[in-house]
């Protein structure tokens, strides 16, 4: 068998076959020469570094004692040799403050210290393991198609982010000891670890192995106590982001800005998508355009959805065509580079004029909109604004001749016939993730009192299917949704997004002033 046989080569490495690249010494040394040196000064503290700190402050006091491992997550394959966009896990961005695309692999330790004697005077010192730039030496610089600056473009320095953050940085050859040592039973002078699981595989088989290892007892080991000290922590993280600091509301307002910038440029674009066959993917491709040039990426897949598929909650297909008379309903939401998104719905007339029985819907979804926010107080629990949307749906439904029973028999906890057309909630908290602080325990979230700094959304909707035939014909084929973000604040509810048209006379005004 010859040197060149296929069969030789390690399945591995054959995905370097379309890279060619020479490997002879005279190339290594080439490249290795005559570039410029790299003699930038240390950049300025970023803004959220103290707000970052202050949320790692928060853990430390929640956990003492006990090693917390935050991964960013690796690079997710979207294909073969290619990858997806990269974004690091929302807990790791919440304490370090990293968003965009830069730092795939990272993980943010927290070690444990005597206590008060850890950074801020709490019980931690934090130290983020990052792969930094390469020389441009060695060959990783233009061979490592991941990390490589020629490839994929500079990477920070470790002098770089720690300048930046904060926070004590250290190159990722030194993880592996950084997870594992000491780790054992508290009980006979070992360190526990907590972990943000199902971020990256190896370093949830590296915590993994490590307690293995040096559990007491191998034959009676129960994983289960471990799994219930890692959900403890993404637990605690999810309840840290229920209150947003001055920091993040400044970002979410960013974020809302650039979308309803984007809703802007999706009713100029009407005209063109009625033209489409596809018009639906126009809607979509226009505000991703405006969230690629003003912000990072789209907070979550954009709905777009014209007539009868507005009445699919996430219709994210948008292969649809948008015709006159119709509404197009759309659910987008831009994600800033700091990674926290916006997330807003508006329904508009394809032609730029309500129907009859289409105000009429639309009409009743702005009044449970308005009745919720008029709901929204400091101090109010978070599910009596579902109820105050629920209370107007209901009775309009019972109006129109549709609800089976009256509005107040549907309201009980044995009835919910309305929901039939309002089956999904009416707010979520906002935030990094667009469904955010979802670890959260329901007596802080569902039954949690709204405070100054929560960030939610109100998105009442009704939604009538082609196909339903306990509603009137006139009715079938019509979804609408209205959906805000709002801050609460010591004074009451802020709608965030309210420099977007709500009422019907003020959308088709809108819609006929932008075409």
């Amino acid at each position: 068998m010859s040197v060149s046989d296929p069969a030789e080569q390690p399945l591995q490495d054959r995905v370097n076959n379309r890279s060619q690249r020479p490997t002879s010494e005279a190339f290594r040394s080439f490249m290795a020469s005559q570039w410029a040196p790299a003699d930038a000064p240390l950049p300025e503290r970023d803004e959220v570094a103290d707000f970052a700190a202050r949320r790692r402050r928060a853990i430390s006091d929640r956990f003492p004692g006990e090693r917390l491992v935050i991964p960013a997550g690796p690079p997710k394959v979207r294909s073969n040799d290619t990858d997806y966009r990269f974004r690091p896990h929302s807990a790791f961005a919440h304490l370090t403050g990293l968003g965009l695309d830069h730092e795939p692999d990272a993980v943010l330790i927290l070690e444990p210290v005597d206590e008060g004697t850890g950074d801020g005077g709490g019980h931690h010192s934090a130290t983020l393991y990052f792969r930094p730039l390469a020389g441009r030496d060695t060959e990783q610089f233009y061979a490592d198609a991941r990390s490589g600056e020629f490839w994929v473009g500079a990477r920070p320095t470790l002098a770089e982010l720690e300048a930046r953050l904060g926070i004590a940085t250290a190159h990722i050859d030194g993880l592996e000891v950084a997870v594992t040592k000491g780790v054992g039973s508290p009980a006979i002078g070992g360190i526990s670890i907590r972990l943000v699981r199902k971020v990256d595989e190896n370093i949830d088989a590296l915590v993994d192995t490590a307690r293995y290892n040096t559990a007491q007892d191998q034959d009676t080991l129960d994983l289960s106590e471990f799994d219930a000290l890692d959900e403890q922590l993404a637990e605690a993280l999810s309840e840290l982001r229920l209150i947003k600091d001055e920091w993040e509301a400044g970002q979410m307002r960013e974020a809302i800005a650039a979308t309803a910038a984007g809703f802007e440029e999706i009713v100029k674009a009407l005209p063109r998508a009625v033209a489409h066959r596809r018009g639906e993917r126009v809607v979509e491709g226009v505000f991703f355009a405006k969230a690629r040039e003003v912000g990072n990426d789209l907070g979550y897949e954009t709905i777009a959805a014209a007539g009868n598929n507005a009445t699919v909650l996430h219709w994210i297909r948008n292969t649809g065509s948008v015709r006159d008379g119709d509404l197009l309903l759309v659910d987008a939401g831009v994600e800033a580079e700091s990674l926290y998104t916006a997330d807003v719905t508006r329904t508009v007339p394809v032609n730029g004029t309500f129907s009859e029985v289409q105000r009429r819907i639309y009409q009743a979804v702005l009044d449970a909109a308005d009745a919720a926010f008029a709901a929204a107080k400091p101090g109010v629990k978070f599910r009596q604004v579902n109820a105050a949307a629920m209370e107007v749906l209901a009775a309009r439904l019972e109006e129109w001749g549709i609800l089976p029973v009256t509005a107040a028999e549907a309201l009980s906890d044995s009835g919910q016939q309305h929901r039939r057309w309002m089956p999904h909630g009416t707010s979520h908290h906002l935030g990094l993730d667009v469904h955010d602080c979802a670890q959260a325990r329901r007596e802080l979230y569902l039954d949690g009192e709204l405070a100054p700094g929560m960030a939610f959304t109100i998105e009442p909707g009704l939604y009538f299917k082609a196909e339903d035939l306990a509603v009137p014909e006139e009715y079938r084929g019509i979804g609408v949704r209205i959906e805000d973000d709002i801050l609460m604040t010591t004074e009451g509810p802020v709608n965030l997004s309210a420099a977007l048209p709500r009422t019907p006379d003020d959308v088709e005004a809108w819609v006929a002033s932008l075409r």
